[in-house]
């Protein structure tokens, strides 16, 4: 998940200016992990995380890919996909 990270964000999960960060080709995409709000943030509300919180944001991850594995990050794939082990 390191290496998603990487792609995702540089792991970065703030911008200089204070704001977290968005997808630039999704708005929707937030933090260091990109979670996509408008699929997600629904849940991650029911489990008491704010994806806006890099703390929050990374916990989410981790249930993500615990349910599903790496495919919530398969338009990155061609980015990591050789140094994470596929799960999904």
């Amino acid at each position: 998940m390191v290496q998603v990270a990487r792609c995702e964000s540089t792991f970065r999960h703030d911008l200089s200016d204070g704001s977290v960060l968005q997808g630039k080709v999704d708005p929707a995409d937030t933090g260091v992990m990109q979670i996509n709000k408008r699929y997600h943030e629904a849940a991650a509300i029911k489990l008491g995380l704010d994806l806006e919180n890099i703390h929050d944001n990374m916990a989410y991850a981790r249930f993500l890919y615990e349910n599903q594995g790496t495919q919530p990050w398969s338009a990155s794939r061609p980015c990591w996909g050789n140094t994470v082990a596929y799960s999904g």
